[in-house]
């Protein structure tokens, strides 16, 4: 059974090594453009890494320490993943997966996407990590 989740990117603060800038470029991505993840082995900090890159090719952050050696472990297992660019939200973004050659889908908008006074990071839809099967 295949599944589709929403994960978070972190990060976006963060330089990077060629300048440019993950928050301007993250403005730049619009819901459901293709994203890229690219594992890390070797990065100093943490070698379960999953970076994500946006259409354009710049880098717009990390998946999250508890989501990339999941992701980054059926990545090495031969699972095929797509990703697309959800949202932005106030500590990065959340890009949509989907497995085993699916194309992912933006979920539905939640309820308070229509209220213009609700906070960037209101979107509380992450799905759950689930085992692997």
């Amino acid at each position: 059974m295949s599944r589709q989740l929403s994960l978070a990117v972190v990060g976006a603060d963060h330089p990077n090594r060629d300048k440019s800038n993950r928050r301007f470029e993250i403005l730049l991505c619009l819901p459901g453009e293709p994203v890229r993840l690219m594992p890390e082995p070797r990065n100093p900090v943490d070698p379960h890494a999953m970076a994500v890159f946006s259409a354009r090719g710049i880098q717009i952050g990390y998946l999250t320490a508890e989501r990339a050696p999941w992701i980054g472990g059926m990545v090495r297992n031969g699972r095929e993943i797509r990703a697309i660019f959800q949202q932005a939200t106030a500590g990065g973004a959340i890009i949509r997966a989907a497995f085993d050659g699916l194309e992912p889908v933006l979920p539905p908008a939640p309820a308070c996407a229509a209220d213009s006074s609700a906070p960037d990071d209101a979107f509380d839809g992450i799905d759950p990590i689930y085992p692997d099967e």
